[in-house]
C-alpha cells in the first residue's frame, strides 16, 4: 500500500512537471526581484520554521508510519493548487490559490511548511515559478504565513463552537489573504527605496486586490469542500480533530 502510494504520488508529480506549461508571468516573488541583502534575511526567517516542520514531521511519522503518505498527498494538493496562476499586469507578478491552509488543518503547520517549501523549490527549478534567490521569502509568505494563520483560524473559530465547514471555509480565505499580505510586506520593504514604505505597500496591495480577493474566497470553499469530504470518509486522518467542538 504504501510503495503504490509513493510511486503513484511521484507519477503525479512528473506528469505535472512535464504538462503544466510555464506562463508568461511570473508567480510567486520572481527571480532576482529582491536585492541579496534581503533575499538572505527571509532565508534566516524561513529557517527555523523549515527546521521544526521537519521536525514535527519525523515525530509523527515515528508516531504513525502512514502518516508520510498523507503528507506526500498534501505536498501534491499544494503543488497542484499553487500551479493555477492568473497574470496580475500591473504587480508584474501573478495570483493563484495556495492550498496550505487545507494543509495546515489536514496534516498541521509544521509539516504544511515543508511540503510548501518544496513545492515552491520544485516549481522554481522547472517550472521558472519564483526562484531560488527569492525562495526563502516565498517560503515565509506562502508556507508560514499561509499555514499558521489558517491553523489558528481554524482553532479559534473551532474553539467559538462554530462548524467544520465554516472554520475550514475561513481557514483557506484567511491563509490565501495572509500569504499576500505578506508577499507584498516583502516587496515593499525591499523596493520602496528612498519613497515611502506604506505607499509602496498599499499600491502592491491594491494591485493583487481585482484578483486575490475572488481567489481567496474561492480557496475558502474549496478548503471547505475537500475537508469536509476528508473528514466524512475518513476522518482518522485529520490532526485537528481533538480541538473542542
Amino acid at each position: 500500500m504504501r510503495r503504490s502510494s509513493i510511486r503513484l504520488a511521484l507519477l503525479l508529480g512528473t506528469a505535472m512537471l512535464i504538462l503544466l506549461p510555464s506562463g508568461a508571468y511570473a508567480m510567486h516573488i520572481s527571480e532576482g526581484i529582491l536585492p541579496p541583502g534581503w533575499a538572505a534575511l527571509w532565508y534566516l526567517v524561513a529557517a527555523p520554521f523549515l527546521w521544526w516542520g521537519i521536525r514535527d514531521v519525523k515525530k509523527k511519522s515515528a508516531a504513525q508510519p502512514k502518516f508520510k503518505i498523507l503528507v506526500a498527498m498534501v505536498g501534491a494538493a499544494v503543488f497542484i493548487i499553487s500551479c493555477m496562476p492568473i497574470p496580475v499586469p500591473t504587480a508584474g507578478t501573478c495570483s493563484h490559490p495556495c492550498g496550505t491552509g487545507l494543509g495546515a488543518i489536514i496534516i498541521g503547520p509544521g509539516p504544511t511548511i515543508v511540503v510548501a517549501s518544496i513545492a515552491l523549490l520544485l516549481q522554481a527549478l522547472f517550472l521558472a515559478h519564483g526562484g531560488i534567490t527569492t525562495l526563502g521569502a516565498d517560503i515565509v509568505s506562502m508556507g508560514v504565513g499561509g499555514a499558521l494563520s489558517g491553523y489558528f483560524m481554524f482553532v479559534m473559530l473551532r474553539r467559538l463552537k462554530l462548524n467544520y465547514f465554516v472554520c475550514a471555509f475561513a481557514s483557506g480565505l484567511i491563509s490565501d489573504w495572509v500569504t499576500y499580505a505578506i508577499t507584498s510586506t516583502a516587496l515593499a520593504t525591499a523596493l520602496h527605496g528612498d519613497g515611502d514604505f506604506l505607499k509602496m505597500f498599499l499600491a502592491i496591495v491594491i494591485a493583487f486586490i481585482p484578483t486575490q480577493l475572488p481567489l481567496g474566497v474561492l480557496e475558502g470553499f474549496l478548503s471547505a469542500g475537500a475537508y469536509r469530504f476528508v473528514r466524512a470518509r475518513r476522518p482518522e486522518l485529520l490532526q485537528l480533530e481533538e480541538v473542542p467542538a
